[in-house]
């Protein structure tokens, strides 16, 4: 399973993206239990709403950040979070 460039992307329901103030870090809650984000992964699922394709997700993070190259890191990600179910594709 691999994300697929033109098709939006969007937050699994099954899963909770929130700010953790004990670790002062995002974190993933599901029933199973918690995953901790760096930074760079938070970024990238905070973008995954529904409205956005991978590029778009690109886009935003290599404006917001003042940098370039960042497609083959943030497709990277977003595959490992599709294969964990944490963002699904319509």
């Amino acid at each position: 399973m691999t994300i697929t460039p033109d098709q939006l992307i969007q937050f699994s329901p099954l899963h909770r993206l929130q700010w953790e103030e004990a670790q002062q870090k995002y974190v993933i809650l599901y029933p199973e239990g918690m995953v901790e984000l760096n930074q760079s992964s938070a970024e990238i699922l905070k973008l995954c709403d529904g409205s956005r394709m991978l590029a778009q997700i690109v886009c935003e993070l290599e404006e917001k950040f003042a940098t370039s190259g960042l497609t083959d890191d943030i497709t990277n990600f977003l595959n490992v979070a599709l294969q964990n179910g944490w963002i699904k594709q319509a």
